[in-house]
């Protein structure tokens, strides 16, 4: 049987809440789990070094594949080794698809089934991001976990609306499904690559040390969940609906018909 990418194991419940642990290629979190948002790479006003500190202790954090893929570029990204390597964190990423982003650009932006063409905030430069494109670009930032291109509804979609933009997420989930999985099979992730790489250093211990020690150390740790993991990326499913509770079924159904490794609840808070 083929490894899984991540495993989760509840380890603790009381009545609907639950803790449970998310193990990655990049270390275990404990779940739930504050997740910090670095949109283009940093987060603001706090070091890493002090997201890793013990009264933090910071397990994933989040990159925006629309911000990082517009500036500084995919090119340039994949040249440094992937996402982690460009921004020195050697702890799990999670990247956003990009669907958010061009959701919230308004006017400046244009949906088809194809995907969304829109004018970057950046430059004005037309632009096209479909579901494709966003399975290539988080494969360049080798992120530990890719979320699937979807379309969010504004918060109070109509009925007819929030179906459409239903049908659509899941048009792109399968079509995300069928580009991560060629990516995959292909090498093309560059975390996965990385990994390679640093599984031949033996350096143990010193949480603490600078780079390139520090990664060294790191990929003993992930050797320890090489016995139970992949190593490749986890690709999540995103349940969509608005506010419209037979949509948010079917498209659940839908997702989890296509088959991914875990599952986002969205647009709950949208506009």
């Amino acid at each position: 049987m083929d490894k899984p990418p991540i495993r989760f194991e509840v380890i603790a419940k009381d009545c609907d809440a639950r803790a449970g642990l998310l193990k990655t290629r990049r270390g275990t979190i404990e779940t739930p789990v504050f997740m910090p948002v670095g949109t283009a790479g940093t987060i603001k006003g706090i070091r890493f070094e002090e997201l890793e500190a013990p009264d933090l202790d910071a397990r994933i954090i989040l990159g925006n594949t629309y911000h990082l893929w517009l500036r500084p570029g995919v090119e340039t990204i994949r040249a440094c080794g992937g996402l982690h390597r460009f921004i020195g964190w050697e702890r799990a990423l999670l990247t956003d698809s990009g669907g958010f982003q061009v959701w919230s650009l308004g006017a400046l932006r244009k949906i088809s089934q194809q995907g969304t063409e829109f004018r970057s905030h950046v430059d004005g430069s037309l632009q096209f991001l479909s579901p494709e494109i966003s399975m290539d670009v988080q494969a360049a930032l080798g992120s530990d976990i890719v979320m699937a291109f979807d379309e969010c509804a504004p918060g109070k979609a109509s009925y007819k609306d929030a179906q459409k933009s239903m049908e659509l997420t899941s048009l792109w989930a399968q079509r995300s499904r069928a580009r991560f999985d060629m990516l995959q099979q292909e090498g093309l992730d560059t975390g996965e690559a990385e990994n390679s790489l640093e599984s031949t250093q033996t350096k143990e211990d010193g949480a603490h040390l600078e780079p390139p020690m520090r990664f060294a150390a790191r990929a003993s740790a992930m050797r320890a969940l090489a016995g139970e993991l992949s190593g490749k990326q986890a690709l999540f499913g995103i349940v969509q609906g608005s506010a419209h509770i037979d949509l948010r079924r079917e498209s659940l159904e839908r997702t989890a018909e296509i088959g991914f490794d875990g599952y986002a609840i969205e647009g709950l808070s949208v506009g």
